[in-house]
């Protein structure tokens, strides 16, 4: 592929336009990196206030799948992205016809089934040694009695739908075979794997960034601690895991990019697991196609963010090669903080918040806060990793956030 140069024109006089599939604080971010190099941008999403299309050149207000919406983003963009796995593979197919899309509709269809993206974790692939967790297919009562007869070793374990899970959503630990049998039901009973739960130390994720020509560059990992599902803080530093997985991680990421032809900013999910080994084993979870919450740390504490590597892959740029200048905390904001403890709608005290060294504020410009919803994210740095954790600390306090202890 040739570059596309920021500030370039086409014939017809068109500035050089970058789009992306859906319009929300993933791809406000990916607009921001983009227009701050200097390219145009469009944004194809139904919402008529999304966050992405409220600051894009353009906003294209139609479905995903919508064949002339399609075909009006197309003719604007030089390359095309997405920012959600779940967006129609078929559309991205159809957008590739005539446009560079980054990542292509077949690596995204992997990651939009568990099904299929653990068939690729485990056949033949060379991840560095990591693996994933004991895992079977549920698709059929025949499947269900299977497992219920002859597998007793995945319980305990997680039941997960293999399509449309997200933020814990989709997904039912089970002990036995009956409350198995009762979860699948509950889950309507769609396409599930049973996924044998493992005595869990930690959890963490490696950005990866490939370009056209097979160039890749990746971060350090980032430890992350979840609450009820949803990313509530990530630790990026050195010495945030030790230094032997955080390497197996690293190469493992690296490893999946390249097998997978991937072009564009990929996050690969690694669970830390009891092992032989005090400091534990690594597992791989799952992977998502395009920048990730726990990547939202770069934006401030490195020289390059992911959203910037994003950008450089899908246009033919060459790749900064990261480097992270200040240790970072990342703290989620979800719509909680906009409530008090009696339900009553609130302003959170910005003041106090940002009158700690070293915050720096996101917010992704939804116009209601509602409980679990992702509203933006506080990134704390400093000049060591003592200070950002007391100033994190204070400002979870501040903001009513939980995960205290996990600072």
């Amino acid at each position: 592929m040739s570059p596309i140069f920021p500030g370039s024109t086409d014939a017809a006089g068109q500035r050089a336009t970058l789009g992306v599939l859906g319009g929300g604080q993933l791809g406000r971010m990916f607009v921001h990196a983009a227009q701050r190099l200097g390219y145009f941008t469009a944004v194809l999403e139904p919402d008529a206030q999304s966050p992405a299309g409220l600051v894009s050149h353009h906003h294209i207000q139609t479905r995903y799948d919508d064949p002339a919406g399609l075909a009006q983003l197309a003719q604007l963009c030089q390359a095309i992205t997405t920012e959600f796995e779940n967006v129609p593979a078929q559309a991205l197919q159809t957008l590739a016809l005539t446009c560079p899309v980054a990542p292509g509709a077949a690596v995204v269809g992997i990651a939009q089934d568990r099904i299929e993206e653990k068939a690729h974790f485990t056949a033949g692939s060379d991840l560095s040694g990591v693996a994933c967790a004991p895992y079977a297919v549920i698709e059929t009562p025949a499947q269900l009695q299977a497992i219920q007869n002859d597998r007793d070793d995945l319980l305990p374990g997680i039941l997960k739908t293999a399509r449309m899970g997200y933020d814990g959503k989709g997904q039912v630990r089970v002990k036995t075979a009956a409350e198995l049998a009762a979860a699948w039901a509950e889950l309507g009973s769609v396409a599930c794997v049973l996924e044998k739960m493992l005595p869990l130390m930690a959890e963490c994720s490696v950005l990866v960034a490939r370009g056209w020509d097979g160039q890749a560059v990746s971060y350090a990992p980032q430890r992350n601690v979840h609450v009820d599902g949803i990313l509530a803080v990530t630790h990026a530093y050195e010495g945030n895991m030790p230094p032997t997985l955080a390497t197996r991680a690293r190469n493992a990421a690296v490893s999946l990019a390249q097998q997978l032809g991937y072009v564009g900013v990929l996050c690969v999910e690694f669970f830390v697991v009891e092992g032989d080994d005090e400091h534990g084993d690594l597992v791989v979870n799952e992977m998502a196609p395009r920048p990730h919450n726990s990547g939202h740390y770069t934006l401030d504490a490195c020289n390059v963010s992911q959203f910037d590597l994003q950008v450089h892959a899908m246009a033919g740029l060459p790749l900064p090669l990261p480097r992270q200048h200040s240790p970072a905390i990342m703290l989620n904001l979800l719509g909680e903080v906009w409530f008090d403890g009696n339900g009553q709608r609130r302003e959170p005290d910005w003041h106090a918040v940002l009158s700690l060294p070293g915050t720096h504020l996101h917010l992704y410009g939804k116009a209601e806060a509602r409980a679990g919803r992702k509203m933006g994210h506080l990134t704390i740095t400093g000049p060591d990793v003592a200070s950002v954790k007391t100033t994190a600390r204070r400002a979870a306090g501040l903001l009513g956030l939980p995960g205290l202890d996990a600072i």
